[in-house]
């Protein structure tokens, strides 16, 4: 660590001599520090032990790896903040990064620290950005994965049609395949009591530059691009199965190959594969084939007709450096995870962790390379690069450099969560799709309801 990061620690809290030996005092690194981790299952848990072991080896630093439950995480650093017992390293979810450095939870410039070292041009730059703060970074960003449309690239192929990075494009596949019940061009989400559908509608209105917040809070939704966004969901809609559609059902549809495109999650990646028993592809008669991941395609950068450089919805997490941290021991830490132990990182559950550093100044693509041999899959495992092209892994980590959420670079990322997880968005998206509102209406209805939420 820097002096200049020791005395940034030290203003305000103490003057005079006692800084200067309170500067002292923290320039000596300790020999254990505590580490709080959302990743508590059994396996995943190991593999962090092991790491910490492999750092204590070279650093003689002992790290204390306490699994924390994901859902008291905010409550367990509230109370240790205010106990002076925070541990020196928390991993946790973007939703924390800001709010905690605006509390003093976490110290900003140890992270910056953490990440100059590293060097941030081996970033993805979206995955950087959703951390930034003033002069550095909240947290350094470790892991991630984006939302992805999900689409029969054979399909697509055979009928000469660009793949669906775009509602015209998604809209154009939907014409030329939709053949129900044999094939549905889309399977949407029209749950609206399911956070699933409150996820994919946020991918769908950030493809086309669409947010309900600015820096002063709430702002009213742009009434020409959110029509936009209704127009493109009804045509998914419209060529659904009938029903209250969610995960489970595009999930089931695209493995018996009733689907041309659904929206999913990565954690699709093994299964589609055959390397899971409780979700295997039915596409076929052996549950084990991998015919069905050969003639998948995949898309993370979605993109409207008022936003077309498009945007990915991405889930990143992140290791904050607190501000009861032994910062020059949690900086080496910290630094160890995202470099020779950032292999061990990833292979935690490498289909959900994408590399959010790519490599070094000296391989660029080291850590792509490496996180797509890693085993995925259950009951069977094989690595991504074995199962999917090249160029589609190239898809799948190139949605990290566009990752964006609701509010997040408007410092209003707990509004926007409030008005997600509020169901406002799906209750009136749906009254638009299934035509008891127009789409004049269901603006003016989402602005009202919207602006209710503090």
């Amino acid at each position: 660590m820097t002096l200049s990061a020791t005395s940034r620690r030290l203003t305000g809290l103490l003057v005079g001599t006692a800084m200067a030996l309170g500067c002292s005092m923290v320039a000596a690194s300790a020999d254990s520090i505590r580490f709080w981790t959302t990743e508590e299952q059994t396996p995943r848990l190991a593999r962090q032990q092991a790491m910490a072991k492999d750092f204590e080896a070279k650093t003689g630093i002992s790290v204390e790896v306490i699994p924390v439950t994901e859902k008291d995480l905010g409550t367990r650093a509230t109370a240790a903040f205010a106990a002076g017992d925070l541990p020196d390293v928390i991993y946790h979810p973007l939703q924390y990064a800001l709010p905690w450095v605006e509390a003093g939870i976490l110290d900003s410039d140890a992270a910056t620290e953490a990440i100059d070292a590293l060097g941030k041009d081996t970033y993805a730059s979206g995955a950087l950005g959703m951390a930034a703060v003033k002069d550095g970074f909240a947290s350094v960003p470790v892991d991630g994965w984006t939302q992805m449309i999900v689409y029969r690239k054979d399909l697509f192929d055979a009928k000469g049609l660009k793949a669906p990075s775009t509602y015209a494009n998604v809209v154009e596949a939907i014409k030329a395949l939709h053949n129900p019940p044999e094939m549905y061009g889309f399977v949407a989400a029209t749950k609206v009591d399911e956070n699933f559908m409150s996820q994919v509608l946020e991918h769908v209105f950030l493809a086309n530059g669409v947010s309900p917040v600015d820096a002063n809070g709430f702002k009213p939704l742009d009434a020409k691009k959110t029509k936009e966004v209704l127009e493109f969901y009804k045509e998914v809609v419209k060529a659904s199965p009938p029903g209250e559609l969610y995960w489970k059902q595009s999930r089931e549809l695209y493995f018996a190959g009733k689907a041309a495109m659904i929206i999913w999650s990565p954690f699709i990646l093994d299964e589609l594969a055959g390397l899971r028993d409780s979700a295997p592809p039915t596409i076929n008669d052996d549950p084990t084939s991998p015919e069905l991941a050969s003639k998948t395609g995949i898309v993370t950068n979605f993109a409207g007709p008022s936003n077309p450089e498009g945007a990915a919805w991405a889930d990143i997490r992140y290791f904050g450096i607190t501000s009861d941290a032994d910062i020059e021991a949690a900086e080496k830490f910290v630094e160890f995870s995202m470099n020779e132990g950032y292999t061990q990182t990833l292979a935690i559950a490498p289909e959900g962790k994408f590399p959010v550093r790519r490599g070094d100044k000296a391989e660029p693509s080291k850590f792509i390379d490496a996180w797509a041999k890693l085993p995925v899959g259950v009951d069977r495992k094989k690595p991504l690069a074995d199962l999917y092209p090249s160029e589609m892994i190239g898809e799948i980590v190139a949605g990290l450099d566009v990752a964006q959420r609701w509010g997040v670079k408007e410092s209003q990322l707990a509004l926007a969560s409030k008005m997600i997880n509020s169901q406002v968005f799906n209750q009136i998206v749906r009254k638009y799709t299934d035509g008891t509102i127009s789409g004049d209406d269901a603006v003016a209805a989402l602005n009202e309801e919207l602006a209710k939420i503090k």
